[in-house]
């Protein structure tokens, strides 16, 4: 994630987390927790921790990380979990987590970066672990609102993981934003399938 995205959520991040820790995910997180093989799951990039509490209430074993120091702050106390700041690209773990939840998180990488995250991610995942990710549906790369993003339509994304090995989408489906105001914004949502090389 570049300088700029991590300012921007340091800045912004009582607004952000006011704006979407209290947001009704439930019916995506209820999708990712029926096709977990295990209990341990990474939440990666978790932003003010709406998710992780969730998990953690779910019975979850939940590592939570996120890049911004600020948010990182608010997720610890809302959750009560230490939360770890970290960047993407710092993930080293081999074979540790059943499941990674990506929401809306790797989405602030650069194509050439994401490659190799979603490697790092696949090393971190047991075997027949999942990922759960999502982009904002569309084909724009570059910065928006002060930040950096990469955008996917389901089509583009089969063609990114193309020569990836290790991995299958196991399914996926397009959403609204579930913000107020913001339901016109359309979502890729994804769940990933680590698979035998």
């Amino acid at each position: 994630m570049n300088n700029k995205t991590l300012a921007f959520y340091n800045k912004n991040a009582k607004a952000f987390a006011e704006e979407t820790a209290f947001v009704d995910f439930k019916e995506t997180q209820d999708k990712f927790i029926n096709i977990l093989q295990g209990k341990r799951v990474l939440d990666f990039g978790c932003g003010a921790g709406r998710d992780s509490k969730y998990f953690v209430e779910a019975g979850l074993d939940v590592v939570a990380i996120d890049g911004s120091a600020e948010l990182c702050q608010i997720a610890e106390s809302y959750v009560g979990i230490p939360v770890q700041q970290m960047l993407f690209q710092e993930l080293d773990d081999r074979s540790r987590y059943d499941g990674i939840w990506a929401c809306s998180s790797i989405l602030h990488l650069p194509k050439e970066e994401l490659r190799s995250v979603l490697m790092k991610m696949l090393n971190a995942l047991t075997d027949n672990g999942i990922i759960y990710t999502s982009f904002k549906y569309g084909e724009f790369e570059g910065e928006r609102n002060g930040r950096y993003f990469t955008d996917f339509t389901y089509e583009s994304f089969c063609e990114f993981i193309r020569d990836i090995k290790g991995i299958a989408i196991e399914e996926y489906w397009y959403t609204g934003d579930v913000r107020p105001g913001r339901e016109d914004q359309k979502w890729l949502n994804l769940l990933l399938r680590k698979t035998s090389l």
